[in-house]
């Protein structure tokens, strides 16, 4: 059966990409459960790269700071169902099925073994696909009340993340900004993930670093594509956006005025 390129079904959506797909800056605002079918998906974050293929469960936080890739693989397009879910139904969720899980520091995001449950789960959404609609409301919610249960029984942590509301806490700020520098986000939302007000966030960052946070981030992100494009060999067009440049343009006008000669004229 073919299925359309991203049909979105409520709180519930296929992706299908023939070619790879390399997603700018990402903070879901809803925790994710993706389920890969056929293809490759990768989440990059500051310092790594997860990798995730044909059967995996992936269940990715609200408030994650990543890049998110998605290629086909052994001639197959790439494949997934994702399952948002909205607050409001977590809060009725947890306070009518309230649940003690052991508190532990949560990785950036929970991986799932395969679990026949799963497969069910994702497996009965396929059909709702060929449907012209959007999937009625209250299916949609049945099927994420279904994944909450699903995913309690595969692995109870995931209810220690779907259950906290919490907003991101303040946290120490030269380790977080020296870590995500390369992501491409407002002062705003940087102040948002490190639990400050736009306000605290330039007062905290310039008792820091002694220098303005806009200047600090060009530097950073400029040092990072010299680097990429001198020692690594990359190209300009493969490296600007990675560092956290808006557009190449933007990004060869600051490396020439930062060193002196167009990045086109550094790489061999």
């Amino acid at each position: 059966m073919e299925y359309p390129g991203a049909e979105l079904k409520g709180r519930i959506f296929l992706s299908c990409k023939k070619q790879k797909h390399h997603s700018r800056e990402v903070i879901l605002p809803q925790h994710a459960l993706v389920h890969v079918f056929a293809g490759v998906f990768e989440i990059a974050y500051a310092n790594h790269t997860q990798t995730f293929r044909a059967g995996d469960t992936v269940l990715i936080p609200r408030n994650q700071l990543g890049r998110l890739l998605k290629y086909p693989q052994d001639g197959m397009d790439f494949k997934s169902i994702s399952i948002l879910f909205p607050e409001e139904l977590l809060r009725r969720h947890y306070t009518a099925h309230p649940v003690k899980v052991p508190q532990q520091r949560i990785a950036s995001h929970l991986a799932f073994a395969k679990h026949p449950l799963l497969e069910s789960l994702f497996n009965s959404l396929l059909p709702y696909f060929a449907m012209n609609d959007e999937l009625p409301e209250d299916i949609a919610e049945v099927k994420i009340q279904e994944a909450l249960i699903v995913l309690h029984k595969c692995d109870n942590t995931a209810d220690q993340i779907l259950s906290s509301f919490e907003e991101p806490g303040k946290v120490d700020l030269a380790d977080f900004m020296e870590q995500n520098y390369m992501f491409n986000l407002s002062l705003e939302k940087f102040g948002y993930l490190t639990g400050r007000s736009l306000t605290t966030f330039k007062k905290d960052f310039r008792k820091i670093f002694n220098i303005s946070p806009g200047r600090w981030l060009t530097q950073k992100r400029l040092e990072l594509a010299h680097y990429q494009i001198v020692e690594k060999k990359r190209r300009p067009s493969d490296v600007y956006a990675d560092a956290g440049f808006e557009n190449l343009s933007h990004f060869s006008y600051a490396f020439k005025k930062q060193f002196g000669y167009n990045p086109t004229e550094r790489h061999v």
